[in-house]
């Protein structure tokens, strides 16, 4: 199982929210590139990034910030927030970035997610963010009337690869992950799910192991040493 630390990206700063509440963020750390470091001292070899102002504005204020961290790291990165249009997906792959990941506009904008993975392939990964069962787009400040299964459905029946699923009431809280969905997605979908929201423990990390997740992504539990990373990291593989 792949292991992806997270980077929330807010003015340049490394932050967590909690429950995906804006008026909620905690501000971790001033430079996100030692963050980074950090995490592959750790072992981890792939970061997730997450732009919030990208995600709530559909905008990319902070892509110098992100391409340092792939530059000077040179982990395995993925993005996401705010990537609405082909001129947004191409700006992070042309500059290197692994994998772009789509969330609004995957459930608004059919055109682009077709085109984005006739074009990139495994490249582009789509994020599933729960909110009271239905997914929430828009940096979570909005949810949708679409249901979990039906978007998982429309999304493997377009060839989507990976996906990126987020309980938000577990989000940022260091309560356990839930596992019984993901279990649940893995078995029922052929995508690669990725846990995320609630991933707190080394319990969590070789449960999500044991029920066949592609990768579990591990944020406030990092940052306020609730979990050690060096040997999560090792669980993992």
């Amino acid at each position: 199982m792949k292991l992806f630390p997270a980077i929330d990206l807010y003015n340049g700063a490394a932050v967590r929210l909690l429950h995906g509440d804006y008026n909620k963020m905690t501000v971790y750390s001033n430079s996100p590139l030692l963050v980074a470091l950090d995490f592959k001292s750790c072992g981890a070899d792939a970061v997730h990034i997450v732009d919030l102002e990208g995600a709530r504005d559909g905008t990319t204020p902070n892509f110098e910030t992100v391409i340092k961290i792939k530059n000077e790291s040179g982990l395995f990165c993925e993005i996401g927030g705010g990537v609405r249009s082909m001129q947004v997906i191409e700006k992070y792959l042309d500059a290197g970035l692994d994998r772009v990941i789509l969330g609004t506009s995957a459930l608004n904008d059919t055109n682009l997610l077709l085109r984005a993975l006739d074009r990139y392939g495994d490249r582009i990964a789509v994020g599933a963010d729960i909110k009271n069962g239905k997914i929430a787009v828009k940096g979570w400040l909005e949810s949708s009337d679409v249901d979990i299964y039906t978007f998982c459905d429309k999304m493997q029946e377009y060839g989507v690869k990976t996906l990126i699923c987020t309980d938000i009431s577990t989000d940022g809280a260091l309560k356990g992950a839930n596992r019984a969905l993901y279990k649940e997605l893995t078995n029922k979908y052929c995508m690669n799910i990725t846990a995320s929201g609630g991933v707190s423990t080394l319990e969590d990390i070789a449960e999500l192991k044991a029920c066949g997740c592609y990768g579990a992504i591990i944020g406030r539990a990092y940052y306020e040493k609730k979990i050690d990373l060096r040997k999560a990291a090792k669980i993992s593989k």
